[in-house]
């Protein structure tokens, strides 16, 4: 369905609004055109939904600027899964001030995660007048009469709330990447982990349709993207609320099936759902990359249990097992929380012994970081900020000196590599990623930005392996 008859407020539609916009624009801009920046904080969801507000921004007649300071209009999209994140948002935005001091006429918004929080939005209220606009993240499809209304009236506009279940198509999108791109299948999370912000902030699951998805992904391959990475806060969990309910291995299968040369990835899997079918379809494809992030959070069945996340120590060696059975060259990677509220260096240990058996090719490692509104941000925490610290470097060092085993291994092999960028310190050399999602680095011309090549690894270092190139 076209987005122009599926929304409609006050008798316009959203596109006929970004037509509005435009034309309001030609007014009000600084310069030959108007142009927005964006800023995007946080996970692969947050870059996806900051694609399709640019889509929409591009339709109403936007061109993009990195500078704030050149921008008719400057949106922050923000993240709330951590303190830090946070408060690099506050102290961004209270820097704009100087900016709407020069340019009265700039419109100052912010959106994502962190608006759908009361004390966020409440502060953003009081303490910052010069922010215009504020949305959260079911309001994405509003984006066009939101931004009209403002620019027409001057009135600040809050508009939040996360129980809409439609899912709004339509959307016009514009990527960041030429050949690496995210395709969402789903929104929202229904498991709600003791320390996780998300199901507050994002919603309840809700699926796209899968013909939809696949015709995302056929367009997408045939316009050239090499890796393109299906995004859900579970995607083991997709077709919730559909009818027929699909899976997600039926999901991966469809795709797989449209030709082209490319990689399939998709993240994040939850282990509770994590399914054989799911490593049967993996190890049968043709396209979909041999890396399963499958984050365990921690070793302790204890802990497992305070976090609420609904499956034991056991069941994930369990899955393990099996997909390196299925998938001999299967790297794996996951996300780990140090020092969780009542976890005991004993508790830790565990963790520590689940990453030597499992050998993991790299770790997305945090420190607890406390979520207000969520149950563990109640829980009694006693161990101080400096152990936890130490018990992280400890970890860091175990997983350095795995990842340095395993890389060393692939010396001598002829790695696929997708070429993604220049070296930003070394002249001459380029970076890329094999299907496991592991660096390389080799020499070669700009020109081979964007392709698959076949790279011979010569040397390991811990993280990052080196190469040549295999010229035919």
């Amino acid at each position: 369905m076209s987005q122009s008859k599926r929304i409609e407020k006050e008798g316009i539609t959203q596109s006929e609004y970004l037509n509005l916009i435009a034309e309001l624009m030609t007014i009000r801009k600084r310069g030959e055109v108007p142009l927005a920046y964006i800023r995007t904080y946080g996970c692969q969801q947050n870059v996806a939904d900051s694609e399709r507000i640019k889509g929409m921004l591009f339709e109403a007649g936007f061109s993009f600027t990195d500078t704030p300071d050149d921008a008719d209009f400057i949106l922050f999209n923000t993240c709330a899964v951590r303190e830090h994140a946070e408060d690099r948002v506050f102290g961004n935005v209270g820097a704009l001030k100087n900016i709407k001091r020069k340019h009265p006429s700039v419109l100052i918004a912010l959106c994502g995660c962190m608006m759908e929080q009361e004390h966020v939005a409440k502060r953003i209220h009081d303490s910052f007048p010069f922010v215009g606009l504020v949305f959260g993240t079911n309001c994405l499809h509003e984006f066009p009469r939101l931004l009209y209304n403002n620019l027409l009236y001057g009135k600040r506009t809050f508009l939040r709330g996360n129980t809409d279940e439609n899912v709004y198509e339509g959307i016009p999108i514009k990527r960041d990447g030429l050949f690496k791109g995210f395709l969402p299948i789903m929104y929202g999370c229904d498991n709600f982990c003791s320390y996780c912000i998300v199901p507050y902030v994002r919603g309840r699951e809700k699926s796209r349709k899968p013909e939809v998805v696949v015709s995302e992904a056929r367009e997408m391959i045939e316009s050239g993207y090499k890796d393109i990475c299906l995004l859900g806060q579970n995607v083991n969990s997709y077709g919730k609320g559909l009818e027929p309910r699909p899976n997600f291995s039926s999901l991966l299968k469809e795709i797989d099936s449209i030709d082209g040369d490319y990689w399939l990835r998709f993240m994040t899997s939850h282990p509770k759902d994590c399914t054989k079918e799911l490593i049967d379809t993996i190890a049968q494809s043709k396209h979909i990359s041999h890396h399963l992030h499958l984050p365990f959070q921690s070793g302790s069945n204890r802990i497992l249990n305070l976090m609420n996340r609904r499956y034991t120590r056991e069941k994930y060696l369990d899955i393990i097992k099996y997909a390196k059975e299925r998938i001999p060259d299967l790297s794996l990677t996951s996300d780990i929380i140090v020092g969780f509220p009542g976890e005991t260096y004993e508790d830790f240990q565990e963790t520590l012994s689940l990453i030597k058996e499992v050998e993991f090719t790299s770790l997305f490692t945090f420190i607890y970081s406390r979520r207000k509104g969520t149950p563990a941000a109640e829980m009694p925490d006693v161990v101080s900020d400096e152990e936890k610290s130490k018990w992280f470097q400890e970890l860091l060092k175990v997983q350095e000196e795995i990842a340095a085993k395993r890389c060393a291994q692939m010396v001598g092999s002829v790695q696929k590599v997708l070429v993604e960028e220049k070296s930003s310190n070394k002249e001459g050399v380029l970076c890329g990623r094999t299907s496991g999602n592991i660096i390389v680095e080799f020499e070669g011309d700009d020109s081979l930005i964007g392709s698959f090549e076949n790279i011979k690894i010569t040397k390991a270092r811990n993280w990052i392996l080196n190469g040549e190139q295999i010229k035919e």
